[in-house]
């Protein structure tokens, strides 16, 4: 077992949001634990409450490198767009790339729950940045748009790619005939957006 100083801080919480994100490669979140984290890594749970404060802060920290990974990969593909129009599809497309390729640090992004525990304003910060590039997007789109009609068309787009997402992740579109994803998430966008262009 390792001792507390074989690490500093920093160095432990990297060695230990790295086992995670390793472990959730192959294995859903809900089979760790508290216990299993620190004997994966060598240390007792009280040093991994010590560090972080609770475990849920520690799957937290999990979910915000998640949102970092998503952020930095949209990042890139807003550089390579060439309309606002085109960058949100590909923003789509990405989310539901990324939720196919991490499925198990996707479905801990939106299961997680504070339990009581208070949201940190750097997690706040990190959910901004991510709904702030789609309303960014769909102003450019509509410029004339009050700010409460673009962040009501952002959910919607939202809310609409991320429930595709999720049953296309699940293979629970019950239908027969082969269904993809991707497609739906084109038609979602190009019925929406050519009414919020024109209207």
């Amino acid at each position: 077992m390792a001792r507390r100083n074989d690490h500093s801080r920093e160095e432990l919480v990297e060695l230990t949001l790295r086992c995670v994100e390793e472990y959730l490669a192959s294995a859903p979140y809900q089979s760790l634990s508290l216990r299993k984290i620190a004997g994966m890594i060598g240390y007792v749970p009280s040093t991994l409450v010590n560090v972080f404060g609770s475990y849920n802060i520690l799957l937290l920290h999990i979910v915000a490198r998640t949102l970092d990974d998503l952020h930095q990969q949209a990042q890139d593909k807003l550089a390579h767009a060439t309309s606002p129009k085109e960058a949100l599809f590909s923003l789509a497309h990405l989310y539901l790339d990324f939720a196919a390729a991490n499925p198990n640090r996707w479905q801990l992004v939106f299961e997680h729950t504070m339990q009581g525990d208070k949201m940190p304003e750097w997690h706040s910060d990190r959910i901004q940045n991510m709904t702030g590039l789609l309303e960014a997007l769909l102003r450019q789109l509509s410029p004339n748009k009050s700010d409460e009609k673009v962040v009501e068309a952002s959910r919607v787009l939202w809310a609409g790619v991320h429930g595709i997402t999720l049953l296309s992740v699940d293979d629970k579109l019950f239908t027969d005939a082969h269904v993809d994803g991707g497609k739906l998430i084109e038609n979602l966008l190009t019925g929406y957006l050519s009414s919020w262009v024109e209207a």
